[in-house]
């Protein structure tokens, strides 16, 4: 029986990115990563930070937080080829940290990256990216905009629960299903 999830390529972050020092994590982590999946896909989800890419053999493995959200697609009819995986932090933390300027210093970088790749629709997921994106926006948080679309550097988002809640409170998955489709129903009419 084929493995339904599959483990996304890595795109390599920028050369004046990789070697970050702008926060702590540059200190814990063992590299950037700047995204995954199709680099050109105009779908963009973001996630709050990168989860563990290897297990402690070094062999690539699919974390929680990516066979939730793979799962999710798949029962929204969304073909993972389609869409970019990217993350407010660039780093993947392994032990605790200065969340706020970790958050601030690492911004920049996601700002940068939607510049560059001028995707169509932008995906949050959790309140940690929702509160990221709309720091000035009281009840920035997934329960009070999931379902709403609003706009972020001129592109339209839209938030849902992160894979994690649902994965640790499966009556959630529902939800994060209706919004992936809301996320695809968007994408399809700025195709037209």
């Amino acid at each position: 029986m084929d493995h339904p999830f599959v483990i996304l390529p890595e795109e390599q972050a920028p050369d004046n990115i990789q070697h970050c020092e702008l926060c702590e994590l540059s200190k814990q982590r063992s590299r950037v990563i700047w995204g995954e999946g199709n680099p050109k896909a105009k779908l963009m989800l973001i996630l709050d930070n990168p989860g563990a890419r290897e297990d402690k053999q070094g062999n690539s493995f699919l974390c929680g937080t990516r066979e939730t959200l793979q799962l999710g697609l798949k029962e929204a009819g969304i073909d993972i080829n389609d869409v970019y995986v990217t993350y407010l932090l660039k780093c993947r933390p392994l032990r605790a940290y200065k969340k706020p300027e970790a958050r601030a210093a690492c911004l920049p970088h996601l700002q940068l990256q939607i510049v560059q790749k001028q995707p169509s629709v932008l995906f949050g997921f959790g309140n940690v990216v929702a509160e990221a994106l709309f720091p000035d926006k009281e009840n920035a948080s997934v329960k009070e905009l999931r379902g709403g679309w609003y706009e972020f550097q001129g592109t339209p988002i839209s938030f849902t629960y992160h894979p994690l809640a649902v994965r640790r409170r499966p009556n959630l998955l529902r939800f994060f299903v209706e919004d992936l489709k809301a996320l695809k129903e968007k994408w399809e009419e700025i195709q037209q």
